[in-house]
């Protein structure tokens, strides 16, 4: 239906190019990390799926790569067909809608379509991410349906700072996904701590609810 919008959060997502082009998958960063300078690079990966973020850290380029790939897993065959060299690629992560033994063990069977996203993440020097606390990432509403892990985290190889994620199950609100997280250290960065506010009945209140409702972001 849309997009959420929020003051204290920027939002990087692409601009469709027409009416059946809309992205996917969007990012969200805090305002509060601003100066770490986030940039999102079409100029690398132009798809709906594919989302390309960079952000400076004590004079360091480092990337992190948002992927929704559907059920006919066009993100993963574009990223296969796209030839690119980027260094300092932190993590992927997404919902890359694949069943696999290799990270659902109440699952028994291999596909070839993840040999594929491991292919994938090697060429950015990432390794497939083992939960700290495995579960399922996708929950099903309908009876006798499988709850699924289809959501994943690749990260840095040989990062002693980035080596496993946590899934947050009671984070589950009105999604059937449930929230993967990690911490990225930052070094050496002056991150100011500021928090914009939206005043009581003013214009900007008005303007934010409209676009929640547009989004269905509010209840």
């Amino acid at each position: 239906m849309g997009s959420c919008h929020h003051p204290n959060w920027i939002m990087f997502a692409r601009t469709p190019s027409n009416s059946i082009d809309f992205p996917r998958v969007i990012t969200y960063i805090n305002i509060q990390l601003s100066s770490l300078r986030f940039l999102l690079h079409k100029d690398i990966f132009n798809h709906r799926d594919v989302n390309l973020i960079s952000f400076t850290n004590n004079n360091v380029r480092h990337h992190i790569l948002n992927v929704y790939s559907d059920s006919s897993h066009l993100a993963l065959k574009y990223l296969k067909d796209t030839e690119v060299n980027i260094n300092n690629v932190l993590l992927m992560t997404g919902n890359f809608n694949i069943r696999d033994s290799l990270w659902d063990p109440s699952f028994p069977f291999h596909s070839s379509i993840s040999d594929d996203l491991i292919m994938i993440a090697d060429s950015f020097d990432l390794a497939l991410s083992s939960p700290t606390n495995p579960s399922p990432t996708r929950f099903s509403d309908t009876a006798g349906e499988s709850n699924l892990v289809i959501d994943l985290m690749f990260l840095q190889y040989g990062s002693a700072e980035l080596d496993k994620h946590s899934i947050l199950p009671n984070s589950r609100l009105s999604s059937d996904h449930v929230p993967l997280s990690i911490d990225i250290p930052i070094f050496d960065e002056i991150i100011h701590m500021s928090k914009l506010t939206i005043t009581s009945k003013s214009k900007q209140e008005t303007e934010f609810i409209k676009d929640e409702e547009a989004g269905g972001g509010l209840v």
